[in-house]
């Protein structure tokens, strides 16, 4: 693929609300690996060594590549949807390398990745590869903002280099709103139809019961204003609140998104003096829930022709003064 033309030299990115702990400078030869944010752990795979046992050379930007992906989550972005929203693409203009030690066959690695600079259409990236604390591979990736049509370079979004600023200087990446369907029914609805219907295969008059008027809705929505968790609190019988049609967009799982959003539903609930809360678990997202302080009521069942569990954590209300929380 053509590159993008050439990138302007890269400004310093703006770090004036990091936090005082994080090192003044990065070096893109000796990084450090508490100078990343972002941290990706893999295990070498026996496919990924040579003869000499050891990683392949060019393995080794194949893994900075996936940290660029956990990069993007962390961001709390969706690449795909993130670009289109953002109306251009990235292209990589520069992949530099330096080999320190090796790694070799069942390490664990940790992959940093750090945005050290923008310009005005490109983006200069610093990443680290340790093992342990010991580093083995460093380098610098430069990326340009372009025109997906054309490949011509466009000046970095200011929607994208304030994201990036934000993150490296370690502010939230996406906040929860709580309120009525009729203000975050759209955002809400496309997300579930996506992960319920699209990706799961629940059909889409399941989905749709008819109820989401009534209840309480919380999305979790990125610094780009892209819905990326949801969910939702009905009223049950005798102070019970009803959790349900929680969906965090696939391509963000795992960074907590999802947990934050049910932590605003319970205290939805508490607060409307609910005694309880009750929630129809997929099993495969049964852990998810214990850890938020949930416990398994019942036999396990199916539900939309998919095995789930009924679980439940007892609330604190005002009525019970003093009392702990379960």
């Amino acid at each position: 693929m053509t590159a993008p033309s050439t990138p302007s030299t890269p400004s310093t990115l703006s770090t004036s609300s990091a936090p005082s702990t994080r090192p003044a400078a990065l070096s893109a030869d000796r990084p450090r690996r508490a100078q990343f944010r972002c941290l990706h752990r893999l295990r070498v795979r026996w496919a990924e060594v040579d003869m000499q046992k050891i990683v392949f050379n060019a393995h080794y930007l194949m893994y900075a590549d996936n940290a660029m992906g956990e990069y993007w989550r962390q961001l709390a972005v969706p690449y795909e949807a993130g670009m289109q929203a953002l109306g251009g693409e990235l292209y990589v203009k520069k992949a530099e390398v330096q080999y320190h030690a090796s790694a070799r066959l069942d390490d664990v690695l940790d992959v940093g990745l750090r945005c050290l600079r923008i310009g005005r259409s490109s983006l200069q990236f610093v990443f680290g590869i340790f093992c342990g604390d010991r580093l083995l591979v460093s380098g610098e990736l430069i990326y340009v903002f372009a025109d997906p049509a054309t490949q011509t370079s466009r000046p970095v979004p200011e929607a994208l280099r304030a994201m990036i600023e934000r993150f490296e200087a370690g502010e939230p990446m996406v906040e929860v709103r709580v309120g009525d369907w009729a203000t975050w029914g759209p955002a809400a609805s496309a997300l579930r139809t996506e992960v319920f219907v699209a990706e799961q295969g629940i059909a889409a008059a399941l989905e749709q019961d008819g109820r989401d008027a009534d209840a309480v809705h919380a999305v979790a929505f990125n610094r780009l204003g892209l819905p990326v968790a949801t969910g939702r609190l009905l009223r049950g019988d005798a102070g019970e609140g009803l959790i349900g049609r929680m969906a965090v967009d696939r391509a963000v799982r795992g960074q907590g998104w999802g947990r934050e959003v049910l932590d605003a539903l319970v205290d939805a609930a508490a607060q409307r003096g609910d005694g309880r809360v009750t929630l129809h678990a997929q099993a495969t997202a049964e852990a998810f829930y214990r850890r938020a302080g949930f416990s398994v009521r019942g036999e396990p069942y199916e539900e939309a022709g998919i095995p789930h569990v009924t679980m439940q954590r007892q609330l604190c209300t005002a009525i019970e003064s003093g009392a702990a929380c379960a």
